[in-house]
């Protein structure tokens, strides 16, 4: 996240990530947050960085109106955070929320696995093992979560339940931010392979309770990796923030004496 803009507009000099909103009228909201969306997930908008209606109505070429009602939506789902007098800003990066996000998903993809595995077939698990070797094979950490979704949900939509398998998709894409930071340290890219090569081969042995196990160890391990990460480099940078202050000289300054 480096090269993430500190606000709205991107840097003329770089190249746009953000899209064009060209939909009809009635979804032009919905193409301004997803396009606001994805800028936040891949880092173009850095956490805490200002979105200003005007300047994002400007960029899109539409009125204010579409531009609230995507400000509000991406404030329901967490991406957000709108204040009186203030305005919007990306919300910061949170250990805590990363960590939740891990557990509930945990929760949910053991339930969906568990009512997914009677219902798996040869080609079904055919997919499931594609895909599981596709997200072994990309070395690219964007890509990678992209594959590494396809293939858990893959697992789960066997399962039938159409509700349970939405509040997991809500789910992936409100920790996509986070994983990112996972994946960005390649050390734990084989690691996951791993994890998910035992999943999948429970799976293809009907073993219930060891895919529930495997997957929920899977989830949790990641959430613990994340929020330590988040919390060391929390108090890293404000270690070399207290560094960088000047220290305040102590007592008060010796009057000069004159000679006598």
């Amino acid at each position: 996240m480096n090269d993430a803009t500190n606000g709205f507009p991107l840097d003329r000099t770089s190249t746009p990530r953000l899209g064009v909103a060209v939909a009809p009228r009635a979804s032009t909201s919905r193409v301004i947050a997803d396009s606001l969306r994805t800028a936040i997930v891949d880092g173009t908008l850095a956490p805490g960085a200002p979105l200003r209606q005007d300047t994002i109505a400007r960029h899109f070429s539409v009125s204010a109106i579409p531009v609230r009602e995507a400000l509000r939506q991406l404030e329901s789902e967490g991406w957000v955070n709108v204040e009186m007098n203030k305005g919007a800003t990306v919300a910061p990066l949170s250990a805590d929320e990363a960590r939740e996000i891990y557990e509930i998903r945990s929760a949910l993809e053991s339930l969906a696995l568990g009512l997914a595995i009677p219902h798996h077939t040869p080609e079904t698990l055919a997919r499931s093992r594609v895909l599981c070797d596709a997200a072994e094979g990309e070395p690219d950490p964007s890509l990678y979560v992209t594959r590494n979704e396809a293939f858990h949900m893959s697992l789960y939509e066997p399962s039938g339940r159409a509700r349970l398998i939405e509040m997991i998709v809500a789910l992936h894409r409100r920790g996509e931010r986070y994983l990112r930071l996972k994946f960005g340290l390649p050390e734990y890219k084989g690691e996951s392979d791993a994890e998910h090569r035992a999943i999948l081969d429970a799976v293809a042995r009907s073993d219930t309770a060891a895919a529930q196990s495997l997957v929920a160890a899977h989830l949790l391990g990641t959430g613990e990796l994340i929020h330590r990460f988040l919390t060391d480099r929390a108090r890293a940078e404000a270690a070399a923030a207290g560094a960088t202050r000047t220290p305040r000289a102590r007592g008060r300054r010796p009057r000069a004496q004159n000679g006598s």
